[in-house]
């Protein structure tokens, strides 16, 4: 099928949750995204950080987003998100980095993905023996391959 346009890659994802501090603690605490800016709409009942990943055609956007008045609509914090998927260029190191720091994965450990990668997912909740989580989102770490890990190389990420 022949179209107009073409997805080119991953612009941004929307991650909602009750509280920013836990997002944060998260995604740039745990995982290293960096801050880049915060957006607030009393319209959009959201009060929103925005962390980035990768550089130039390679940079991400991860909007941690908590709603001003959780009896509101919309319901920015529901749902959270399905799952999304992080390339990581040293799974096993970040699964032992991760595990050592409280965080809870899914059963199954480490395995071969549906296109063949090794995976591993973050849990989407904490429990009483692992205190860290997605925080309501699962989250699949991907080992990426020789090449996508030499492309960001060669672009300074």
């Amino acid at each position: 099928m022949k179209r107009d346009f073409r997805i080119l890659g991953l612009q941004q994802i929307a991650v909602g949750g009750k509280d920013k501090a836990a997002l944060r603690r998260l995604w740039v605490d745990l995982l290293g995204l960096q801050p880049s800016g915060t957006f607030r709409s009393e319209r959009e009942n959201v009060d929103e950080d925005i962390t980035t990943l990768g550089v130039g055609p390679f940079r991400v956007e991860v909007d941690l987003m908590q709603p001003i008045d959780p009896e509101k609509k919309p319901k920015v914090d529901d749902p959270p998100l399905n799952h999304l998927g992080l390339w990581v260029d040293d799974l096993r190191a970040a699964v032992a980095s991760l595990e050592a720091q409280g965080m809870r994965f899914t059963p199954g450990g480490i395995r071969k993905g549906a296109a063949g990668h090794d995976v591993c997912f973050i849990h989407p909740k904490a429990s009483a023996e692992l205190p860290l989580s997605g925080e309501g989102v699962l989250i699949e770490l991907v080992q990426a391959p020789p090449d996508v890990i030499a492309a960001f190389d060669a672009a300074g990420a």
